[in-house]
């Protein structure tokens, strides 16, 4: 019979992911707001911010498509110069954060392996910059477990916290995405070759 984690867990879509990643935990002393404003370097900030207005401003894009095209043509250049500004970012970013890693991801939550262990209810500052968009997100986590493996290291799991709306539907954006992907990988690797 499942737990409720294991229903809980259920609730969301995960999906199997690369994402350049940097775990840190979030003292029991300091406040959040405290460690964000210590630990996060500015261009991680900017890049975040930069997709989450990016993602709020879309639905007023596509009301300007109706009313007036000149205008709502040249936001969509302006748009696209600022996401490439933001690639360039993101890049910058990419560096500093070092290669990607394997993690299971969800709207519930994320996992992935580490090094060091975490006691289960601690807070961490989830830094990610998920691919190939190079969407960067600054997100609060709480350990749900932490287990050894045999050959070293931990699998680490972890359920969001204090999520606005905004990130939450930009991580269901690049989920559903990532399964679109996948499923069409899918389809090509099994259907037959027509030579």
């Amino acid at each position: 019979m499942p737990t409720l984690d294991e229903e809980e867990r259920r609730e969301y879509y995960r999906i199997e992911d690369s994402v350049a990643l940097e775990i840190q935990r979030i003292p029991d002393s300091g406040s959040v707001d405290e460690l964000a404003h210590r630990d996060t370097s500015t261009l991680f900030d900017l890049l975040s911010e930069l997709h989450v207005a990016e993602f709020e401003s879309q639905h007023l894009l596509r009301q300007l498509d109706d009313r007036d095209r000149t205008t709502n043509s040249f936001l969509r250049a302006m748009s696209k110069r600022i996401d490439l500004l933001g690639q360039v970012v993101a890049q910058t970013v990419l560096g500093k954060l070092g290669a990607p890693q394997k993690v299971i991801m969800s709207e519930g939550g994320l996992q992935f392996e580490s090094h060091q262990p975490f006691p289960v209810g601690s807070l961490l500052s989830v830094k990610m910059v998920l691919m190939p968009q190079a969407s960067g997100m600054m997100l609060r986590a709480r350990v749900t477990h932490s287990q050894s493996h045999t050959i070293g290291g931990y699998e680490v799991g972890t359920e969001w916290v204090e999520l606005s709306d905004a990130q939450r539907q930009l991580l269901a954006r690049h989920i559903l995405q990532r399964q679109a992907a996948q499923r069409r990988l899918a389809r090509e690797q099994n259907s037959p070759d027509p030579s």
